[in-house]
This record gives structure tokens, sequence and C-alpha cells, in this order.
């Protein structure tokens, strides 16, 4: 059986939650909100190693996200394991989506942007879409994909959509005092740490974070466009 959630967090593959929304998903689960994420791939293709095989970096991915997950108090990770660079805006997609949203029947969805302009990770688009229209109108909708009702899975009305990596963001959240949940859980994806080459991640994060808090009455943040879906 499966159990409600306040919040789902659909992400392409392991680690993009932790780069767009871990902060704030920390914060909330503090708050006592059931925080669940959904990974579409394992990401068995980032890296630039040739020596590397896919499944074997699926795994080690997966691994990873599982032990981020737990640093920030998600209750549970679910691997879809569509191919990596494969997903596609199709009907059968968005209905797994839309029974996954009908199962944990969360207030709010958090997802990447799917209007980002130039370089950004076709598979970003793609969920971002997808997941857009499967909380809007098909999750709501009875009448959509009418075999799910036979399932049990009944429709539900998500609240309101944060997208992460928004070129208009429009609300910005205060992550101050969970920001060192955030480098920790990026820490445990060494996988994609070494593909960055960056020194130091937590100063290069601080600096990201800060530009984001830019205007604000604090001093780290995250940056979403923040949707309230209509009644």
């Amino acid at each position: 059986m499966t159990h409600p959630a306040d919040i789902l967090v659909i992400s392409a593959h392991p680690d993009d939650a932790e780069f767009g929304a871990a902060g704030t998903v920390a914060r909330w689960t503090q708050e006592g909100k059931v925080v669940v994420y959904v990974m579409c791939t394992s990401g068995e293709k980032g890296t630039t190693d040739p020596e590397i095989k896919p499944e074997d970096l699926s795994a080690t991915r997966e691994n990873e996200q599982r032990a981020a997950a737990k640093v920030l108090g998600v209750r549970e990770s679910v691997f879809l394991r569509h191919p990596d660079q494969g997903l596609e805006d199709t009907p059968a997609f968005r209905k797994e989506i839309v029974s996954l949203i009908r199962q944990y029947r969360p207030h709010t969805v958090v997802t990447s942007d799917p209007y980002r302009r130039y370089i950004w990770h076709r598979d970003h688009r793609i969920i971002g879409q997808v997941t857009l229209d499967a909380v809007f109108p098909y999750a709501r909708d009875h009448l959509a994909y009418p075999d799910l009702l036979d399932k049990g899975l009944k429709p539900h009305k998500v609240r309101d959509l944060y997208f992460w990596g928004a070129e208009n963001a429009n609300f910005r959240s205060d992550i101050t005092d969970t920001f060192g949940q955030k480098v920790a859980a990026l820490r445990c994806h060494e996988s994609q740490v070494r593909e960055m080459n960056k020194p130091d991640i937590e100063v290069w994060l601080r600096e990201f974070c800060q530009k984001l808090a830019e205007g604000e009455d604090f001093d780290l943040g995250e940056a979403f466009y923040r949707v309230e879906i209509p009644d």
C-alpha cells in the first residue's frame, strides 16, 4: 500500500533535485512534511570515463541518491529507470507520472523548469513538461486514463508546482539554515561531483545560493517558478 506524501519531487536524474531544491526539501522535512523522490532515469550516461559500464554507473548513482535522500529526510526514493538522455513526452510516460501523483496524492509537486532556454539538458525539459501536463489536467480529471480508476487511483488535485532552474523565478526559498544539508546531500553524489571538477563544491555552491538570495532578507536561497493550480 502506498502512503500519501505532502510533496512529490520528480527529476530526470539522480542529483538533479539536490542541485535544484535540496535546501528547501530539508526545510520541509524539518517542518514535518513527508517528501518522496521520483527519479525517471538512473543517469547511466553521466560520465566522461570510458571505462565505466552504464549498468555499473546506474547502480552507483541510485545508491548515491538514496544516501542523499537520507541526509535530507526524504521518506522514499522511486526509480523509474527510463533510459538516460531518452525521455520523451508520450502518453505512456505521462500516464506513469499521473499514476504516481494519484498514488501519493501530494499537495505540492517539484520538478525542473521545462521552458528554460539554451543550455539545459533535454531530459530536464521533457520531465518538466510531462509533469506539468500530468498535474494539470490529467491527474485531476477522472476521464483522463479511465483505466486508472479500476486500479483504485482516483483523481487528485495538486495545489501548487515548483520549478527549479527557471530563468524567471518568482519565488525564493530561504535555505540559510539548511545549506549544510544541501552540501552534504550533494557530496553523496560522488560520481557527479568528480565530473564537475570544482576544487571546493561548498564554496561554489555558497556563492551560487547567495546570488539566488539577492534582494531578500536572508543570506542563502533557492529559486523557483511557483504556480498555484486553479480550481
